[in-house]
């Protein structure tokens, strides 16, 4: 009786072990040779600490990793905030047009997305985001580098997300022509031409070879209009109690890693397919991506509470601009 007793015991061991197991796909532009997936294989390791099992699944097509984790196929899936913000409006919108202007406002950000007062925000539609990771600026890329004003975008063709309704209107506000992409095909219409402009972060040159289409009379204009960041969505009935904040709180001290990553990534582009505009045009820009970010609020596609507190943020950087005496956003 008492082996069966143990043996009974070691059973019930082993479903609790197995329950326990969960699968997180992952999106990496390298897939499983990226950094991306590197630090979440040391996020794995982490997670045991926390009563997970976790196995990653590599993907390099987002919208598959997506449509994947709706379908039940992952318990958990890392994707880019744009592609997160049908599951969480909150983080979602961080990746806003103009709204995270520089890389010190971008820590400050993040880290608040760790702060157990926010951890209400991390839960909807029946998920929880457990961190969020830094994955650099877009930047305009731009076939002609005589395309170096906003009166000069006008009338060009401009590759956007096609699951970003914010691109297509901030284009379109400009008197540029959206042409519908995706990432597996972004790289493609922008190198034979198909497009004439691109908003995309660093990370993408290489492995999307963009400099084929910069070639030599165009340009990555050092400006940026967004900050992409990337999300970790779970399931969290299919995690224990208290995951949510243990991960966030990991993730964030992650950040100096992935900060690392994007200047190391960004150093590595040639010079020489970077151009700098002119100050007085950056006011402009910044004004104009303000009225667009306003609007878009207003349209529901970015997150009202995040929008007053990432302005609060950039004037806690810098208390003197022009917009912190405004009440509007």
């Amino acid at each position: 009786m008492r082996l069966k007793a143990i043996f009974a015991g070691l059973t019930m061991v082993a479903i609790g072990t197995s329950a326990q197991a969960q699968t997180i796909c992952v999106f990496d532009v390298l897939g499983a040779q990226g950094d991306t997936y590197a630090m979440m294989k040391d996020y794995v390791v982490a997670a045991k600490q926390w009563d997970a099992n976790i196995t990653l699944k590599p993907y390099t097509d987002e919208r598959l990793a997506s449509e994947d984790f709706k379908a039940g196929q992952c318990d958990g899936v890392f994707l880019t905030g744009m592609r997160t913000r049908s599951f969480n409006h909150f983080t979602g919108s961080l990746d806003s047009i103009g709204s995270i202007p520089s890389y010190s406002t971008l820590k400050m950000a993040l880290s608040l997305m760790a702060n157990p007062k926010l951890a209400d925000e991390m839960i909807s539609n029946g998920y929880e985001v457990v961190g969020v990771s830094p994955l650099g600026a877009a930047y305009i890329m731009v076939r002609d580098s005589s395309i170096n004003s906003l009166a000069k975008a006008a009338g060009k063709r401009f590759g956007v997300l096609d699951y970003d309704k914010a691109q297509g209107i901030m284009v379109q506000k400009v008197g540029a022509q959206p042409v519908s992409v995706d990432l597996t095909t972004v790289g493609g219409k922008f190198n034979n031409g198909q497009v004439d402009m691109i908003g995309m972060p660093a990370i993408t040159f290489k492995p999307f070879e963009l400099y084929k289409g910069i070639g030599t009379k165009g340009a990555i204009i050092r400006f940026p209009v967004v900050q992409v960041t990337g999300d970790i969505i779970i399931r969290p009935e299919k995690f224990q109690n208290g995951y949510g904040q243990k991960s966030r709180t990991w993730i964030l001290s992650q950040l100096g890693r992935g900060m690392d990553s994007i200047n190391k990534v960004e150093r590595a582009i040639d010079a020489h397919y970077w151009l700098d505009i002119a100050g007085n045009d950056k006011a402009g820009y910044v004004k104009l991506m303000r009225e667009a970010r306003i609007t878009l609020t207003k349209q529901g596609i970015y997150n009202k509470k995040l929008m007053s507190i990432l302005k609060k943020v950039r004037c806690q950087q810098d208390s003197l601009s022009f917009e912190c005496a405004l009440t509007d956003e």
